[in-house]
């Protein structure tokens, strides 16, 4: 599905989301607290936007590395990068069993990808194996916006963003899917618990963005 639709990803993301979604990987980056020199992992890079961001913000001294299981979705990731003039790695490798040493990044992180993979709790253990003690886990990740927004929300994402997302890359499935697994991923102080069951991280907290339509979490590994 995500190979079906990655030619279309980004033109469709920036459309559904009004662009919002540029301003959510920025305070993604703000909370993990990401400085010159710091060595990143971005799980699930998709086309490479937070991996992008996050080498703005460690410099030519740091180091970026972007992941994902689905390799058509990350073959543009390169180009992205070098048109930044920037210089990022990208691999395929999946979440839940990355190929890297222990204690190797300062940061790891994954946008709109953990409600993906087959077992979030694993994912959250291996992402924080590979980031040294004291370091952080950033997910940036859909909500369900409650109060005022709820019902707008829910009617916009479950009727009007599968026929838009359908007729922009041809593939209502797609579309339909994955505003269904944001309506249904735990979120707030339910993933919160999902990040205590890892048992990897000693400090956790969630930041809500756009009233609950998307949650940062961070969690400090120990």
């Amino acid at each position: 599905m995500f190979a079906d639709i990655a030619d279309d990803y980004d033109r469709v993301n920036t459309v559904l989301s009004f662009g919002v979604h540029h301003a959510w990987r920025s305070r993604a980056i703000k909370e993990s607290g990401a400085s010159k020199g710091d060595h990143v992992l971005d799980c699930a890079t998709g086309t490479g936007d937070l991996a992008i961001e996050f080498k703005k913000a460690v410099g030519d001294e740091g180091y970026v590395m972007g992941t994902d299981f689905c390799a058509p979705m990350i073959e543009p990731a390169p180009a992205k990068a070098e048109k930044n003039g920037l210089k990022i790695d990208f691999e395929v490798a999946d979440a839940m069993n990355l190929p890297y040493e222990d204690n190797r990044f300062d940061i790891s992180s994954i946008a709109f990808g953990i409600r993906n993979v087959d077992d979030p709790v694993i994912a959250l253990k291996e992402m924080a194996r590979v980031v040294k003690p004291g370091g952080r886990v950033v997910v940036l990740e859909f909500g369900q916006p409650k109060g005022l927004l709820k019902f707008p929300y829910n009617l916009y994402s479950q009727h009007i963003m599968p026929a838009i997302g359908g007729w922009l890359s041809g593939n209502r499935e797609a579309y339909t899917y994955l505003p269904r697994t944001s309506a249904t991923f735990p979120a707030g102080k339910n993933f919160i618990q999902l990040m205590d069951q890892s048992g990897v991280f000693s400090d956790k907290r969630q930041i809500k963005l756009t009233g609950g339509i998307a949650y940062v979490y961070v969690g400090v590994v120990q």
